[in-house]
């Protein structure tokens, strides 16, 4: 018999919380980090419930994940055109078009932190993903869920994942994540590694900026309201609509601030006295994630502020000598052009009803995301000309 054994608990907060970051060290989103997302989503309502997943061996946590529950709309990954097609459909037969979701992973991270104890050898990983995935399966069954969902597996557990596709499930592209690697010893030496046309684009727009003021904070308490403000007027321009996972709780930016301290720094751009845009920025030791960004428009666009901000984030890296600065997933045109490289990300699917299933494995190689993002469809027919 297996030493391992796994069950789902009703919150993050119900592990011990040094089990839970001896599991994923290092990592910024945490166990408080987690805490405190699934905190604010309760307090919202939003149709999101989140909890996780814990293995234990001879009473030893070895293996957690977050998990959430989720009403999923098949159209998620259709845009434009296309996505109001799926819209007409839900408000005509919204019960084709949404189904229960069970899922590893966590709508507010870009990656599943599927963490492991270091005391395991790939042997014990290798067992220890297996029960997770016997715990979801045992989960889907008990409450009759139509869909199993591993979110956004990284490289490495890609391909640790081998097994899932010999349990049935379909392999689906989510959006890669783009990561700037920053082996350079200043600013100046980061722009000699773009092309001219970058440099020069980069270097004008920032002579325009003399105006913008910038402040690194922990504490926003008394900014939060602003911050929810930019945010959703960001997203609110944004021509991708991703549903449920894309929207953050009321409140999420402020118990982030209280729950992180330092490692949650906001660069805030002002123009007067009027906050114009901010970054929320991950630190770690090694790493800064770029986790979201919040602008005021037409504000932001006519001081250039995207571009003010990617440079004080490069900037920020490079005077604490962090090496690689993530800015996720979307927007990669301007990524793509200012160095970054896409991390690719992987989704794995299965149905409860076989028949659904094979129809699902089938179409899955057109269901990707990254199929639908512009950028991206760009970026591939530059690389394949």
């Amino acid at each position: 018999m297996s030493p391992f054994s796994a069950r789902i608990v009703a919150s993050v907060a119900d592990i011990d919380a040094a089990a839970w970051d001896a599991c994923l060290p290092g990592e910024a989103e945490c166990h408080a980090y987690y805490v405190a997302c699934e905190t604010a989503a309760a307090a919202s309502g939003i149709g999101l419930r989140m909890a996780a997943i814990v293995v234990e061996a001879e009473g030893e946590i070895v293996a957690v994940a977050p998990f959430f529950r989720l009403n999923y709309r098949l159209d998620t990954p259709l845009q434009g055109r296309m996505r109001r097609l799926g819209d007409a459909l839900f408000r005509h037969l919204p019960g084709l078009v949404t189904l229960k979701a069970l899922c590893v992973g966590s709508p507010y991270a870009e990656r599943c932190h599927l963490g492991f104890a270091a005391r395991l050898d790939a042997a014990g990983r290798a067992a220890a993903f297996a029960c997770v995935a016997d715990a979801l399966q045992r989960q889907v069954t008990l409450e009759r869920a139509h869909l199993s969902v591993w979110k956004d597996l990284a490289p490495v557990e890609d391909r640790e994942a081998g097994f899932l596709p010999e349990l049935g499930f379909a392999q689906i592209t989510s959006l890669p994540v783009a990561v700037l690697d920053l082996p350079y010893a200043d600013e100046a030496a980061y722009l000699a590694s773009l092309s001219a046309p970058t440099r020069k684009d980069i270097r004008r727009k920032l002579a325009k900026a003399d105006n913008v003021r910038i402040e690194f904070r922990s504490d926003i308490s008394t900014l939060a309201d602003q911050i929810d403000s930019l945010y959703e007027e960001t997203r609110a321009q944004s021509g991708l609509d991703y549903g449920d996972l894309e929207l953050l709780p009321p409140g999420y930016f402020a118990a982030i601030s209280r729950a992180l301290g330092e490692r949650a720094v906001f660069a805030l751009y002002w123009v007067g006295q009027e906050l114009a845009a901010f970054n929320l920025l991950l630190v770690e030791a090694d790493r800064v994630i770029d986790k979201f960004l919040g602008m005021r428009y037409p504000l932001a666009r006519e001081h250039n502020l995207y571009v003010v901000s990617w440079m004080a984030n490069i900037r920020f890296c490079l005077d604490r000598g962090i090496k690689l600065f993530q800015s996720g997933q979307t927007a990669y045109a301007s990524k793509l052009r200012f160095g970054s490289r896409l991390v690719p990300s992987t989704i794995y699917v299965r149905h409860r009803a076989a028949p659904l299933q094979w129809v699902l494995r089938r179409l899955s190689p057109w269901l990707g995301f990254d199929r639908f993002d512009h950028d991206l469809v760009r970026h591939v027919e530059r690389k394949a000309a």
